[in-house]
């Protein structure tokens, strides 16, 4: 049978013609419930009526922008992009990836674990909450995935053979270059109400280095295929608690540049730090999110070249091709690079969030104008420094240093 949209009607026919989960549910009658809030897929949970603690998650991709209705198409087939990217993930670092139960390419559907213990991180952001694993998890689950797909590590052939799985993910990628690198910082239909007027967007739209400075970024976007990337890594696909971390949602996902996953992240952690500093948050939590952004990127760097010191021989370094001396040069520079990009992509991706089409909760839920006013306007600050001087960080300090120096 080829495929079809999955709703309350045909769920439980589908989900018993899966070995997996009719062996999880062992003949249980089920309760099904929608439960997606997010822009693109549908979501259900499925329920055990006999014992509620046995669940899964249903996704499925339906030929049409779920919030929007079927007068805006978009190809199913940006699925199957997550379903590898899952398996992907699993196969790399487990530990922070929801276990599969079955994975369908052509309904365009995944069974996965239900996080009934887990949050979102940015709604746990918001509620002050402190996550101590955090940057040993994340800086775990960035640094390997990232290395073990890239020409660092993968021979030529499984390189190119990597970039065919994934890359023909078109039109999510061109979702980013619209929104994230286009539209937000000009006058358009998409952006925001808020941004009608207001002082500082305008300002953001007439400053025409910032919007030069935003074209190179996005042609790294667009041509750089350094590794399997996740596409849309911020905090809204991160469901954690004290104890654990899983990445979910990698529907954007495509053979990207190094940097893009890292900024993505470092961008909503620094919106979250804005957020709380703008409502006068206890310091001491905006002073364990400046931490924890110094974590994790000194992590990150830390692990990748363990991992790439590991390494004997890539499709990129040829054992004897340099000496000792230059092989570690060449990978200070190579880690230096990572960081500028991922400050550059992290501006791209705070500033866009501010007048475009799909703001962060963190900020566009302040309730009191004046006080988001001044989240929005130390986020662009900061987001502006970023885009402008990505090329002179020369160190992670200097991230952190520009941070504060918006306060």
């Amino acid at each position: 049978m080829g495929y079809y949209i999955l709703d309350k009607t045909n769920i439980v026919e589908y989900l018993n013609s899966i070995e997996n989960v009719k062996k999880y549910f062992a003949g249980d009658d089920l309760s099904i419930a929608e439960i997606g809030d997010g822009n693109l897929n549908f979501v259900f949970i499925v329920k055990s009526l006999k014992d509620e603690s046995k669940a899964l998650i249903l996704k499925q991709a339906v030929p049409y922008l779920r919030c929007v209705g079927e007068e805006f198409p978009l190809n199913k087939e940006r699925m199957t992009y997550e379903i590898r990217a899952l398996q992907s993930y699993a196969k790399h670092t487990p530990k922070h990836t929801p276990l599969i139960y079955d994975a369908n390419e052509e309904m365009s559907a995944i069974v996965m674990q239900f996080l009934g213990e887990h949050i979102i991180m940015r709604k746990g952001l918001i509620q002050e909450i402190i996550y101590p694993k955090f940057a040993e998890h994340i800086s775990d689950f960035l640094a390997t995935n990232l290395f073990k797909t890239s020409s660092l590590c993968l021979d030529s052939t499984a390189k190119r053979e990597l970039i065919g799985r994934f890359n023909n993910n078109t039109e999510l990628c061109k979702l980013t270059e619209d929104f994230v690198f286009t539209f937000a910082f000009m006058e358009h239909d998409t952006n925001d109400d808020y941004a009608k007027g207001h002082e500082s967007a305008q300002k953001l739209f007439a400053d025409m280095k910032f919007k030069k400075a935003v074209l190179e970024l996005k042609y790294k976007f667009m041509n750089q295929t350094d590794t399997l990337i996740h596409g849309d890594l911020h905090t809204g696909s991160i469901m954690l608690n004290k104890k654990d971390t899983f990445i979910i949602d990698p529907e954007f996902s495509f053979v990207g540049p190094f940097g893009f996953d890292i900024g993505a992240l470092l961008g909503n952690l620094i919106m979250s730090y804005t957020s709380h500093m703008a409502q006068e948050t206890e310091i001491s939590y905006c002073e364990w999110i400046l931490d924890l952004i110094k974590e994790v990127l000194e992590k990150f760097e830390n692990k990748f070249l363990q991992l790439w010191n590991e390494q004997k021989e890539s499709s990129l370094l040829v054992s004897g091709f340099l000496d000792n001396n230059e092989i570690d040069e060449f990978k200070k520079e190579f880690m230096l690079n990572i960081l500028r990009d991922s400050v550059g992509f992290a501006g791209c991706k705070m500033t866009r969030r501010m007048f475009g089409i799909a703001g962060v909760e963190d900020i566009r839920e302040i309730k009191d104008e004046k006080t988001r006013n001044k989240a929005i306007k130390q986020t662009l600050k900061i987001s502006k420094k970023f885009v402008k001087h990505y090329k002179e960080i020369e160190k992670i300090e200097d991230v952190i240093t520009i941070i504060k120096g918006a306060q």
